[in-house]
């Protein structure tokens, strides 16, 4: 089975490129500046920003459904993202070398299945959790601080 791996798109993020650190902190935002690579993995083009590079750390709702499965936790943008054109199959750089959580939702966000993958068992575990007809798509996670990575979905 075939899937597409999807980031966030940098639209969402426009209104927030260059703000003042003051505006920034009245929407809880953080201007920080990559001091390593990789520790600054970007939501929207799916890379890990490069040593000095400015991102932007804020809250984000990865999953607004209504129930008890609405989520959002901390993410990193980079200023200067652009949207992540994967192919098809294609695992990027930024979920390699990582352990990440596996999360399998129904198309009312419902979880239905999880699991956890490193380095190479990744494209495995995204088939066999979308296997199943009434998962809708996946969200992958860092498994040791638990922000959301990337969105799964059958291509």
């Amino acid at each position: 089975m075939s899937f597409q791996i999807t980031g966030l798109r940098a639209a969402e993020f426009t209104a927030l490129i260059g703000l003042p650190e003051a505006q920034l902190a009245e929407r809880g935002v953080r201007r920080v500046t990559a001091d390593r690579y990789p520790g600054f993995p970007c939501r929207v083009s799916l890379v890990d920003a490069q040593p000095g590079e400015t991102l932007l750390l804020l809250n984000y709702e990865h999953l607004p459904v209504a129930g008890p499965y609405r989520s959002s936790y901390a993410i990193y943008v980079r200023e200067s993202a652009r949207d992540a054109h994967l192919q098809v199959d294609e695992i990027p750089q930024v979920l390699r070398n990582r352990l990440l959580s596996l999360r399998a939702f129904s198309a009312a966000g419902t979880l239905l299945e999880a699991d956890v993958a490193a380095d190479g068992a990744l494209p495995a575990a995204i088939e066999r959790l979308l296997a199943p007809e009434e998962v809708a798509y996946l969200h992958v996670h860092n498994a040791k601080p638990g922000c959301f990575a990337a969105r799964v979905q059958r291509a």
